[in-house]
C-alpha cells in the first residue's frame, strides 16, 4: 500500500509508507520505472542470445543502463524553472559541437557522427534529441497558442539547423528523430488541421528535392523498402532476411537460442537495429506481443504524467518525450517488418547501444522532474 492510517486521538490521517516515500524524495514515478526496467531486463535476455552469447556485451549494455538511470535520477530532482532557463544554452552549445563534429569528428562505419574524448566517444547528435524538443518548448512557453506563421517559421528553423547538420554527417535516422521530438511539440501546441495538411505536402516538395542530396546508401534504402526482391542479395538482404526470421518463429517462436537465422548468422545487426526480428524467431508473435505491451503501458504512463503538468513549457515538453519515445518503438517495428524504410534506428533500451540508452532514460528523468513539481510552479 502506498499509505498508511495512523490515528492521533479521534484524529486519523494517512502517511506515507517507506516505499512510497523513498519514491517521493527521489522524485521519480514507481509505475513507469519499473516499465522501463521490465523492458530493459527483457532486452538484456534477448540480447545474450542475439550477440552469440557475449556476456562481455551483456555488461557493457548493463553499464550503460545503469549510467542512463543514474542520469534519470538526477534529472528527476532538477527545478524545471532551471532546466528552461538551461535551454538556450544547451540548444546552442549542441550546435555548436555538431559543427565541431563536422570540423573534426571521428569516423567509423563510413559516418562522422563522433567526438572522441581519450576515454570515450561522444555523439552530440544524441544531445539534440533532447535539446530540440526543449528549445521549442521554450520558445512558445509564453507565446499564444496555437503558434502563427511567423512563429511556425522561427520554429523550423530551431529544428532544421540541427537536423540538416546531423543529416550531413550523415546519420538520416537520428536527424528524423530529432526532427520527430520538435515536430511533436508544434502539434502539441494546436496546431491547426490545415496547417499541417500544408506542411505535409511541403514536406513531399521538400523530400522530392532532396532525393538528389541523399547519398546512394539512402537511395537504395528507400528503393529497397518499395521492392526489396529487386537486390536480394545487396540493398534487400536485411529485409528479406529479417522478415523470415520473423516469419519462421511462428506463435510461440524457435525457443530462446534456437533461432537459426540469428544463430547463424543469417541477419545482420541482428544485437542492433534488427534485434526485434531475433525476438520474433526465438519467443514468436507472444513474446512480439509481451514487449509491446510493456512498451503500451510505458508510453501511456508517460502520455499521463505529461497531462498532469500545468506550465506550458513542462506541457509540450513531456508530451513530446512520451510521444518521442513511441516513434522509437514504431519505426525500429516498422523497418524491421518491412513496412518502413531502413533508417538506423535502434529498439528502445533492448538494442545494443551506449548514447541512446543515456538519452533515453535522461529523458524520463525530465518528464518526471516535470510531473513531480507540478505543483511547485506556476504557469
Amino acid at each position: 500500500m502506498m499509505y498508511e492510517e495512523v490515528t492521533s486521538g479521534s484524529r486519523t490521517r494517512r502517511t506515507l509508507t517507506g516505499a512510497a516515500r523513498v519514491l517521493m524524495e527521489l522524485r521519480i514515478d514507481g509505475p513507469l520505472v519499473v516499465g522501463l526496467s521490465l523492458i530493459a531486463a527483457y532486452g538484456l535476455v534477448v540480447l545474450y542470445s542475439a550477440s552469440g552469447q557475449s556476456l562481455a556485451t551483456v555488461l557493457r549494455t548493463v553499464a550503460r543502463l545503469v549510467i542512463g538511470a543514474i542520469a534519470m535520477l538526477l534529472l528527476a530532482r532538477v527545478n524545471p524553472n532551471f532546466l528552461r532557463r538551461s535551454t538556450p544554452w544547451l540548444y546552442a552549445g549542441g550546435c555548436v559541437l555538431l559543427l565541431i563534429v563536422e570540423a573534426i569528428g571521428h569516423v567509423g562505419l563510413g559516418a562522422q557522427r563522433w567526438l572522441n574524448l581519450g576515454l570515450f566517444r561522444f555523439q552530440p547528435s544524441e544531445l539534440m534529441k533532447l535539446a530540440v524538443p526543449m528549445m521549442c518548448a521554450w520558445y512558445m512557453h509564453e507565446r499564444p497558442l496555437p503558434p502563427g506563421w511567423g512563429a511556425l517559421a522561427l520554429l523550423s528553423v530551431i529544428i532544421l539547423l540541427p537536423v540538416g547538420l546531423v543529416a550531413a554527417e550523415p546519420d538520416l535516422g537520428t536527424a528524423a528523430l530529432i526532427a520527430c521530438g520538435g515536430a511533436l511539440v508544434i502539434v502539441l501546441a494546436g496546431l491547426r488541421v490545415r496547417v499541417m495538411v500544408g506542411l505535409v505536402l511541403l514536406g513531399a516538395v521538400a523530400a522530392w528535392f532532396g532525393w538528389s542530396f541523399m547519398h546512394d546508401y539512402q537511395r537504395r534504402r528507400v528503393l529497397t523498402f518499395l521492392n526489396p526482391q529487386t537486390d536480394p542479395l545487396g540493398a534487400g538482404y536485411h529485409i528479406i532476411q529479417s522478415q523470415i526470421a520473423i516469419g519462421s518463429g511462428g506463435v510461440f517462436g524457435k525457443g530462446w537460442m534456437n533461432g537459426s537465422q540469428a544463430q547463424l548468422e543469417f541477419l545482420p545487426e541482428r544485437s542492433t537495429d534488427f534485434i526485434f526480428a531475433v525476438i520474433g524467431e526465438e519467443f514468436g508473435l507472444l513474446g512480439l506481443l509481451l514487449l509491446l505491451l510493456l512498451y503500451v503501458f510505458v508510453v501511456g504512463r508517460a502520455i499521463y504524467l505529461a497531462t498532469q503538468t500545468q506550465e506550458t513549457f513542462a506541457r509540450l515538453l513531456a508530451g513530446s518525450l512520451a510521444l518521442t519515445f513511441f516513434v522509437y518503438v514504431f519505426i525500429n517495428a516498422g523497418m524491421v517488418t518491412g513496412l518502413l524504410p531502413v533508417v538506423g534506428v535502434p529498439l528502445p533500451l533492448v538494442s545494443y547501444g551506449g548514447s541512446s540508452v543515456v538519452t533515453l532514460l535522461a529523458g524520463f528523468g525530465i518528464l518526471m522532474a516535470l510531473y513531480s513539481r507540478r505543483k511547485l510552479i506556476g504557469s
